[in-house]
């Protein structure tokens, strides 16, 4: 349970100010990774995941750390090896003497925010022992559904495809992923403020000496939740959601376009970036803002065109320049 408390429950306006303010308290531990905190907003208020892709040391497992530390929530952190078990990330059944009987010991699934780290060095097995609790906020033990925390939000990490030892996700596990942030490596200007906070006595592992307190809690997300359901979509913006999508299964340059499961989660995503940017209603540019982050992961290159040098994320700037925008 959060520990953030409210004496009356928050009003959507309080809800929205909180967590914009969720990006100032995070930049105190964490230097120039505003999408990615964005990303995570958005998926906790659609009831998503995140699939966070980056090369090793670039604030990953920090930037989890923080968000749930000012959103006053629980977190845990699996690191993906290749000998990871199902029941390492759901848990176990466990034999107790004193009481002669099974009892299931819960694993770390069973929290607010998880951090998968490396979610592709695990074999397949292991990485679908998180397509239940993705999907349907629960793990079953013997045949019985056990419910997970609400939130629950899975933010997974994985190493850029290039690297050796890896196991590439299926595309029915990346469907499970809201989104997918790119996350780079800072500009030279955020990479010499990160070393003179280090230079400063800045600690990774006390970010109460950094200052991140919460700014936001349950109550807060559960109002921004009730307050994105109502952001209104107009038939002409759902119009153009689906020629968006419908254009990447055209593609010549594609082997897989985004299904119409992604074109409804690239509707929530926008209602969701509407209501944080103070709308309540949906605009084409807002459908723009998150439609790579939504469909990049959702989309598969042709292998001549991968060879020719052809990126996802090019792709979609090519989608979204030709398919007209609606007046």
């Amino acid at each position: 349970m959060s520990a953030f408390t409210h004496e009356a429950p928050p009003s959507a306006e309080e809800a929205r100010e909180a967590l914009v303010a969720l990006r100032r308290e995070v930049a105190k531990a964490v230097v120039g990774q505003d999408e990615t905190v964005t990303a995570l907003v958005v998926a906790l208020l659609c009831r998503g995941h995140v699939l966070l892709e980056g090369v090793p040391g670039v604030a990953k497992t920090l930037l989890v750390r923080t968000v749930s530390a000012a959103l006053s929530l629980d977190h845990k952190r699996v690191q993906f090896t290749p000998d990871l078990m199902p029941g390492d990330v759901t848990g176990s059944l466990v034999y107790d003497q004193n009481t002669a009987r099974f009892e299931f010991l819960r694993g770390p699934v069973f929290t607010n925010l998880l951090l998968a780290d490396e979610i592709n060095r695990t074999p397949p097995k292991t990485q679908a022992s998180l397509l239940e609790a993705m999907e349907e906020r629960q793990v079953t033990v013997e045949g019985s559904p056990v419910a997970l925390p609400d939130p629950f939000l899975v933010a997974a990490t994985q190493n850029p495809v290039e690297y050796e030892g890896t196991y590439p996700l299926p595309e029915a596990q990346l469907d499970r992923f809201l989104l997918k942030v790119t996350v780079p490596l800072p500009p030279r200007e955020a990479e010499v403020e990160v070393l003179g906070r280090h230079a400063a006595g800045f600690d990774p592992g006390d970010l109460a000496a950094a200052g991140v307190t919460p700014v936001a809690g349950t109550a807060e997300l559960h109002a921004a939740r009730r307050a994105v359901e109502t952001v209104r979509v107009a038939p002409e913006v759902l119009g153009y959601i689906v020629d968006l999508c419908r254009a990447t299964r055209q593609s010549p340059s594609l082997q897989l376009g985004a299904s119409p499961r992604g074109a409804t989660a690239l509707m929530r995503t926008a209602r969701a970036w509407a209501w944080l940017s103070g709308r309540d209603y949906v605009t084409p540019d807002d459908v723009k803002a998150l439609a790579k982050g939504t469909l990049r992961h959702r989309i598969s290159l042709r292998p001549e065109a991968e060879l020719e040098g052809a990126t996802t994320d090019g792709i979609l700037d090519g989608v979204l320049a030709s398919v007209p925008v609606p007046r």
